[in-house]
């Protein structure tokens, strides 16, 4: 299948302003459906549209959602509304997801949104793990399309609270990670590749979806702990996305889903800091960092391969071989990888592409 040819612009630089309005059609046309599917999959429809409108591709958008449209299901029943009298006892119910996003819809109706992410950013922080990661990674979707600049429309306003109300309904907590023994100060000073190499495997990675997997992760190294400014916090988040992007290239095919996640997860959380209060961005390097190592620990294969891309390309014909592809995860690690913007990262997209089945009707 060849990409779609129409009208492509640089996709080196994300955050495109997409003043054609394809963008709101489609977040209309997936805001009718729920967050999941199969009571446990996740609707990953609304991610990678955004990616491709932000990187220039609109034209691509209704057609890829097309294709994609059978994965789809309707919006789920509500249960009874959230309050902020009661929210805690809503939260982590994968059941209220329906109540949950009518409490944000009326939240961001009321209040800035840059208001209400910044009082539920550090309530749902420590339950980012829940649902694979995907809600933080969509909501780090809706916040890149609201910082882009123009309206903050009703679609894109609308977006946030499906994913914060997503994020809300599978907050899930990690428990009982401990620190790794002797893994203080000397891992703390390790960059992100060295330290995500450092990461011990699950001893069984062969049964059990994520929340199973998860549970049974308990320890991993120490790794930028005593980072506790929030520019260092952002430097070093940003070390975690390209090393962890990279090492996609020579480790995805552990899982060449679930790995995708231990890149565009911190990913998620540093698009998001712009938008957040400087004092959350030291907690949030810490939270995407216990994130991607559990992905790590969860899903690396026993070993390495290397792995030389066939040929050189341009960001854009990556993306073009990204979106000719069409599934949703290699999507979304292409749109990471160009974030990074360097080879590695570009060769780490195109070994997604090899690695995972197309998207196809």
């Amino acid at each position: 299948m060849d990409a779609p040819r129409d009208a492509p612009t640089d996709t080196d630089s994300a955050g495109i302003l997409d003043t054609t309005g394809i963008l709101d059609e489609a977040l209309e046309r997936l805001h009718a459906c729920g967050p999941e599917r199969l009571g446990r999959l996740t609707n990953h429809a609304p991610m990678a549209v955004e990616a491709l409108a932000a990187r220039g591709r609109p034209g691509a958008v209704h057609r890829w959602l097309d294709l994609y449209a059978p994965k789809l299901e309707e919006f789920p029943a509500r249960v009874e509304p959230v309050t902020a009298a009661d929210w805690r006892t809503a939260l982590g119910d994968p059941r209220r997801a329906a109540d949950w996003i009518a409490y944000f819809h009326r939240e961001l109706g009321e209040r800035p949104w840059r208001e209400v992410l910044a009082q539920w950013w550090p309530r749902l922080l420590p339950g980012m793990y829940g649902g694979s990661t995907h809600p933080v990674i969509r909501v780090g979707h809706a916040v890149r399309t609201l910082e882009a600049g123009g309206e903050a429309t009703a679609p894109r306003l609308t977006e946030l609270a499906h994913g914060l109300g997503y994020w809300a309904a599978r907050h899930h907590p990690v428990t009982g990670i401990a620190p790794l023994p002797g893994a203080g100060s000397t891992a703390d000073a390790l960059d992100a590749a060295d330290a995500l190499d450092a990461v011990p495997a699950l001893a069984d990675r062969t049964h059990g979806g994520f929340p199973a997997r998860l549970g049974r992760v308990r320890g991993l190294p120490v790794w930028a702990a005593s980072v506790d400014g929030p520019e260092e916090a952002r430097r070093r988040l940003t070390e975690l996305v390209r090393a962890a992007t990279h090492r996609y290239a020579t480790h995805g095919h552990g899982d060449e889903i679930m790995l995708v996640h231990a890149a565009t997860a911190p990913n998620a959380v540093l698009r998001a800091l712009p938008a957040l209060p400087r004092a959350l961005w030291v907690p949030s390097l810490h939270a995407a960092w216990t994130a991607s190592a559990a992905v790590t620990a969860m899903y690396a294969p026993d070993n390495s391969v290397a792995y030389d891309p066939p040929g050189t390309f341009t960001a854009q014909e990556v993306f073009e071989r990204a979106l000719a592809h069409g599934d949703e995860h290699v999507i979304k690690l292409t749109d990471t990888a160009l974030d990074v913007g360097d080879e590695r990262a570009l060769a780490a997209a195109l070994r997604a592409v090899e690695l995972t089945d197309p998207l196809t009707p």
